[in-house]
Parts: C-alpha cells; sequence; structure tokens
C-alpha cells in the first residue's frame, strides 16, 4: 500500500486538495488549486507519531510538508480547506496493516524543528508552571523573536494585539490606534491621571496615554527586548518624563494609587488558577474609583479546559491558557472589583490578523532574513489558523471593564457610558 492509499483509506471527507508523497503516489484532483507535496520518510515520522496539528506543524515547518497554491506567509485559504478535511480511526486489522506498510521504523518520532518548546512535563521538572522562571522563559520564547521581524509584521504602531475597525476598511494603523482610544475612553483617562499598563508589550497604549491625554503612564514587560524597544521609541517621541516601560514582571509593578490599570494580552499568560491573585493585585494598586480595563483572547464558553493545543503550546504560547469571558467576569467580582462593561470583539481580530498575515506576505524574504524561513512559517501557519478560529468562533477576544468602587458604594462612575460604541 502506498502512502497516498493510506490517506485515501482513512479520509471520510476531503476537500479540493491533492496530496502527493515521495513514494509517487497522489490522492485528489490533478486540478487542485492547493497542493500537500510529503517530500521526505522524516516527513512521514512526523505525521506518524505525532497525529493532529503537532505532527502537521512539524513536518511543515521543517519543510517535509509542501505546500504549493498558498504563501507561507498567509496560509488562510488553504488552511480553510485542511479544516473540512475529515478522517476516522482505522480498525484494529487495518492498524495493524498500516503499522505493515509505513515500517516499525517510521513509528519511531524524529526530533522535532528547533523552534519548539518543551513539552509540559518537561517544562515541570524544570519549574511550575507560572512560576516567576518559567514565566519569564515563556515570554522570552514568543516575544524575543526578532524586534526587527515585528516592525515588519506589525507594522509602525508596534501593537501586537486585536486592533478595533472602526469601519471594515479602516487601515491597520488606524484601527490599532482606535483600539488605544477606545481603551483610555473606557478608563476614563484625563490629564494629570497616573496609569499603569501591564504586560505593556512594546508600549503602544502607554505612548498612547502620555501623548493624547496627558497622562503619567508606566508600563511592565517581562520581554527585555520589548522594553529596550519600547524606551528607545519613547525617547524618540520626546515622551520622556510622562511615559515609561520597564523590564519587569507585572507582580512588581512599582507604585499604589493608580487611576487606572491596563492590562491588554496579558491574561493569556496568567493562568486560570493564578486569577484570584492577578485580579487581586490589581485591585490592591488602583485608588477608590480607579478602573481596569482588560483585554484579552477568551473561549467561547466557560466548560473548555484551559490549556491550548499541542501546536500553540509548543510553538507559540508556551504555557498559555483561555477560559471564557464569565469566568475572568466571576474573577474580577470575587476580588471586589465592579464589573462596569465588556464587549466581545472578536471580528475585529480576525480582520487584524488578516492584516498581520498580508505584511508577513508581503514582507516574507526580509521577515526569513531576520528569523529564518522555519520561524517565519510558525508564523504564517498560527496567525492564518488564528484568523480561522476567530471567524469561526472557536476563540474570541473580550475587553472587561471594571472599577474599584469605594466603601460607601461610590463607583465614581458616570450614570451612562461616556466612551461611546
Amino acid at each position: 500500500m502506498k502512502i497516498a492509499d493510506i490517506v485515501r483509506t482513512l479520509t471520510i471527507e476531503a476537500p479540493a486538495l491533492q496530496f502527493t508523497a515521495y513514494d509517487g503516489s497522489r490522492f485528489g484532483p490533478d486540478d487542485a488549486e492547493i497542493k500537500l507535496n510529503l517530500v521526505s520518510e522524516r516527513g512521514l515520522r512526523y505525521l506518524a507519531t505525532a497525529p493532529g496539528d503537532l505532527g502537521l506543524a512539524r513536518a511543515y515547518i521543517s519543510g517535509d510538508l509542501q505546500l504549493s497554491g498558498a504563501h507561507p506567509g498567509n496560509p488562510y485559504h488553504a488552511m480553510k480547506l485542511l479544516e473540512s478535511w475529515r478522517f476516522r480511526r482505522p480498525s484494529p486489522s487495518e492498524a495493524i496493516e498500516l503499522i505493515r506498510t509505513l515500517g516499525v521504523h517510521n513509528l519511531v518520532p524524529p526530533s522535532p524543528p528547533a523552534q519548539e518548546s518543551l513539552p509540559r512535563w518537561r517544562r515541570t521538572v524544570e519549574g511550575l508552571r507560572h512560576s516567576r522562571s518559567r514565566d519569564a522563559d515563556a515570554i522570552h520564547h514568543h516575544y524575543d523573536v526578532s524586534n526587527s521581524f515585528y516592525e515588519k509584521v506589525l507594522g509602525p504602531s508596534m501593537a501586537y494585539t486585536c486592533a478595533v475597525y472602526p469601519k471594515a476598511d479602516a487601515s491597520l494603523e488606524e484601527a490599532q490606534e482606535e483600539k488605544f482610544d477606545l481603551v483610555a475612553r473606557k478608563l476614563g483617562l484625563e490629564a494629570g491621571m497616573r496609569l499603569l499598563d501591564i504586560g505593556c508589550g512594546w508600549g503602544g497604549m502607554v505612548r498612547h496615554a502620555a501623548k493624547h491625554y496627558g497622562v503619567k503612564a508606566v508600563g511592565v514587560t517581562l520581554s527585555a527586548e520589548q522594553a529596550k524597544w519600547a524606551q528607545a521609541e519613547i525617547e524618540r517621541q520626546g515622551l520622556v518624563g510622562s511615559a515609561e516601560v520597564l523590564h519587569s514582571d507585572y507582580r512588581d509593578a512599582p507604585g499604589r494609587d493608580y487611576d487606572a490599570v491596563s492590562s491588554i494580552g496579558l491574561l493569556e499568560h496568567v493562568g486560570v488558577r493564578n486569577y484570584p491573585a492577578y485580579f487581586s493585585f490589581i485591585q490592591d494598586r488602583l485608588r477608590d474609583g480607579g478602573r481596569l480595563l482588560n483585554h484579552c483572547i477568551t473561549r467561547p464558553d466557560n466548560k473548555q479546559r484551559a490549556l491550548p493545543g499541542l501546536f500553540i503550546d509548543r510553538y507559540v504560547f508556551p504555557d498559555g491558557e483561555l477560559t471564557g469571558s464569565g469566568r475572568i467576569i466571576t474573577e474580577a467580582q470575587n476580588a471586589g472589583l465592579e464589573v462596569r462593561h465588556e464587549e466581545n470583539l472578536r471580528e475585529h481580530y480576525a480582520l487584524t490578523l488578516k492584516a498581520w498575515c498580508e505584511n508577513l506576505e508581503r514582507n516574507w524574504d526580509a521577515c526569513v532574513a531576520d528569523v529564518g524561513d522555519a520561524t517565519a512559517r510558525v508564523w504564517g501557519l498560527y496567525m492564518a489558523g488564528s484568523r480561522l478560529g476567530f471567524e469561526t468562533n472557536g476563540i474570541q477576544l473580550h475587553q472587561v471593564l471594571a472599577v474599584k468602587v469605594a466603601a460607601d458604594g461610590n463607583a465614581s462612575f458616570p450614570l451612562r457610558p461616556t466612551f461611546g460604541p
């Protein structure tokens, strides 16, 4: 039995693509726009020993599974097709026949690509999940790739979080500016206020608040490369004295009695079991009447397990965890914060990811020069797949606005929101 025959046997529903293998076999229409080509035995071993998204990712990232008809920086349409490919489990007799066909040596997993993080159990040996040292390692894995690479993918804003599109045809920069301004409006920022931005990335929110609202803003990030870039940009824009970015764990953020705390894309890295401590930390840093805006990726319900799939965990966000907005609101309330508003922006994140993929495709050669072909492939795969997830409601993006209420019940909040749509 040839490799493509095995694929055909296990396929329940095939998309309009063609699969070819190094043994000369093929499955699917010759005129298919999208073609998958398994070019080596190592690729077969990746697929056979880690079925599902991890095996496919390993083979693709290593170059052992090639994709034609789609750009590696933006494989969105290919992934949309692949999502419709349905397989069944082999029967016991079929499994025995498959092992005979593949050969026992092909059931020994090869070393994974260098871009892959250690499995969770290996990371646990080296430190408890969400310990300070392990969180620092996880952030380093994802965010300290290359500032030059991120500039090409994210654009001038260097905002690596969901933008807010004021209209469908807005540019990415317009949408990122609107996101920062929406956060500022929800927080009720005014001149002279103090803002703490935890998990501040490259400092976009810090700069926006200082420049447009006259706020004294401090941001903290666990990424040394982000802090270095952000502080240089603050100096370049003449914002020293009103804006600052520190290389620090958010739990070590300085000061108290802030008028506002923004957290844009941090909660995904905190860990669900640490939500009580996270929201208690924020509650402790706010003055009475101070506001929190929490912006993060969520699951569409509160029943699914928090841990991500193996590809995301090994290649993108080691130790990342997602839960539903209901759990987030509950934990904020349990910490003593009053939730005043929340909204789901998942369609906006799909548009944001579309723009990032287009940037990666447009700047592909320069991005590969920055980080290498395999790492650039990881990003194309991850961003295109995430776009699909937001479009199909597999994942969401929620903003939750909360207030620290004074002992007398005064939330310092207007009768109706003033931040607009």
